[in-house]
């Protein structure tokens, strides 16, 4: 696959993304500042995540453990510190450009695809919790750009059927083995996995890197990653959910040197994907739910206007929207507060069967 005019694949160096993520806290002069050490240390790409705090979270969402442990209190509050408006973002994207390298955005959120789109990103990037979420999966495709899709947390049926998704997009999308903890150590690295994604016939396969370590993308090369991402911090020790658990730019330097020298070995073996433990909280409380956008009466029909999709992933996942749309409710269902499969006529089947 291409991203621009850079050739993605085998026979090719790999394709190294500097997440920028939230560490830039809010701070537009500190996401050029990131983008400018990005370009030093030798990146590919730089990427900003798009979300807004109201759009996300339910009032039933909640703290990861990691974002706890980073002094957090409040999921709104948290992510309103860290939002950034288009405008800076369409900066950061010019700047990026200037120096050379392509700009990427994750989108959290059905509705907010349409605000950045006239922004020129060079490709879209859907987060792990979002591997069930069909409608922003198959609205960030229709964009027709290159599509980054991480797996975080996933099992491999979740993953197989997100690909059957995207199956009239498979020759500019590129899957992504991830491991939902931050950090993730080594031992919960789960290279492996990265020659498993083979067989979905998908255009490119990754690792996006949750460790702190700076050999671990080399390490990805060697078991197949052509696209390799990894979260740049100017300061480790800064206050926020994710500076822990990114390199530093000298720390990002090394990374990219190590990562660009590796070679594949092709005989090591591959393993399946599989939901680790340090993922659980994860996997609940940032994957997504069919969620009232009012107040829902006991014995109302529900209708799709009546429903968005917020974090947590307690209630029906959005894939399933279509049925609860035309749905009865059973019992009355709160403003902003996720649908529970036993909420609504007739049953939905069991969201681990469906899965």
């Amino acid at each position: 696959m291409n991203i621009g005019a850079r050739r993605i694949g085998a026979g090719h160096r790999p394709y190294v993304i500097a997440e920028l993520g939230v560490n830039h806290d809010g701070d537009a002069g500190r996401a050029m500042e990131l983008t400018r050490a990005a370009s030093w240390a030798g990146a590919d790409a730089v990427k900003l995540q798009y979300f807004r705090a109201d759009t996300l979270m339910s009032g039933a969402a909640g703290l990861a453990g990691y974002q706890r442990r980073a002094g957090e209190r409040d999921p709104r509050e948290m992510l309103r510190r860290l939002e950034l408006e288009p405008g800076a973002m369409g900066e950061v994207v010019g700047l990026a450009h200037r120096l050379g390298m392509h700009a990427i955005v994750t989108v959290f959120s059905l509705g907010l695809v349409g605000e950045i789109d006239r922004i020129p990103w060079d490709a879209y990037k859907t987060a792990s919790p979002d591997l069930i979420h069909r409608p922003l999966l198959e609205r960030v495709s229709a964009s027709g750009r290159p599509m980054i899709v991480s797996t975080g947390a996933a099992t491999p049926a979740e993953i197989t059927r997100a690909v059957g998704w995207l199956a009239g997009a498979r020759d500019r999308t590129a899957l992504l083995q991830c491991v939902s903890s931050y950090p993730a150590s080594m031992e919960d690295a789960e290279l492996g996995v990265i020659p498993s994604f083979a067989p979905l016939g998908v255009a490119a396969v990754g690792y996006s890197d949750h460790t702190r370590e700076v050999e671990t993308g080399a390490l990805a090369v060697e078991h197949g990653a052509v696209i390799l991402e990894k979260h740049l911090t100017l300061s480790r020790s800064a206050p926020g959910p994710d500076h822990a658990a990114s390199l530093e730019p000298e720390g990002m330097r090394t990374y990219i040197a190590l990562a660009r020298n590796a070679r594949v070995k092709p005989d090591l073996p591959a393993r399946p994907k599989r939901v680790l433990p340090c993922e659980e909280d994860v996997r609940r409380l940032s994957r997504q739910s069919v969620v009232a956008r009012r107040a829902i009466r006991a014995g109302e029909v529900i209708r799709r206007e009546d429903l968005e999709f917020k974090r947590p992933g307690t209630g029906v996942p959005p894939f399933m929207v279509d049925r609860v749309a035309g749905a009865r409710a059973v019992r009355d269902i709160p403003a902003d507060a996720p649908i529970e499969a036993s909420a609504i006529h007739p049953w939905i089947t069991p969201i681990s069967e469906a899965a």
